[in-house]
């Protein structure tokens, strides 16, 4: 059975798996005795998992670099990329605050922290392309 081009269910089940398991703390200490760093790899391959997801749903395509030929409107669609991306770093900051600490362990603020900084890196890039570094005049 051929796989369709772009399908995207399975990395977001598993991606929203591994990054859940980042606010549970459930991963025992392993080798190196600490289960804050189990606990961080799983998040970060499950934002991995998520991009990709994302990638073949927005894009309906296998790949994994969102070249401005793939968007419909980067011009319209960049401020709300950089407004997720914000979001994402405000989610971190709270996640790394001292009162939520007791619920959520150490490596979920970085996991939201790099989401956020990807995100945000990305709308900006295309802003920037699209905007003050366009060729056309």
């Amino acid at each position: 059975m051929a796989v369709a081009e772009g399908r995207w269910e399975a990395w977001g089940i598993a991606g929203a798996l591994l990054v859940a398991q980042t606010f549970v703390d459930l991963v025992p200490d392993g080798p190196w005795g600490s289960g804050a760093m189990g606990t961080g790899f799983l998040g970060l391959a499950g934002v991995g998992c998520l991009y990709v997801a994302w990638f073949r749903r927005t894009f309906s395509t296998k790949g994994l670099l969102p070249t401005l030929d793939l968007w419909d409107d980067p011009a319209g669609m960049w401020p709300r990329v950089v407004a997720v991306g914000a979001v994402f770093m405000l989610l971190s900051y709270g996640a790394g605050r001292d009162e939520v600490d007791a619920w959520m362990p150490e490596p979920a603020g970085l996991v939201l922290s790099l989401v956020g900084l990807l995100v945000l890196l990305n709308g900006l890039y295309v802003g920037a392309v699209v905007g003050p570094l366009s060729e056309e005049e």
